[in-house]
């Protein structure tokens, strides 16, 4: 049975936290969260957060948490909040704050 968490609106790009979610997909939980524990990317806080979310969740449904692997890891593009940057001579920039929704599926091993 899979179990999922969601981090929507989450304060990082989706590019930058693509680059952390590569690297825990098909790993096992506690694989997974010793990758995140020592990745100096600020996504990888959001995404080691959302991890433990997810274990406990399965916990909840009293899952065995050491079968466990991630078996879906997305991160979908968010909106993007747009402000104003003021510059020189009475010029303006645009200022893109973006952000993402990371989405991790846990599942059992032998599926």
């Amino acid at each position: 049975m899979p179990y999922t968490a969601k981090h929507r609106f989450a304060p990082v790009s989706a590019r930058k936290a693509r680059l952390v979610i590569d690297l825990i997909r098909g790993q096992s939980v506690q694989a997974a969260l010793d990758l995140l524990q020592f990745q100096p990317q600020r996504s990888a806080y959001f995404i080691r957060k959302l991890l433990n979310s997810a274990v406990a969740a399965a916990e909840e449904q009293e899952a065995e948490v050491e079968e466990l692997r991630v078996s879906e890891a997305r991160v979908d593009p968010g909106p993007t909040m747009k402000r104003i940057w003021r510059r020189g001579r009475g010029r303006a920039d645009t200022l893109k704050c973006r952000t993402s929704h990371i989405v991790i599926t846990l599942d059992e091993q032998g599926e």
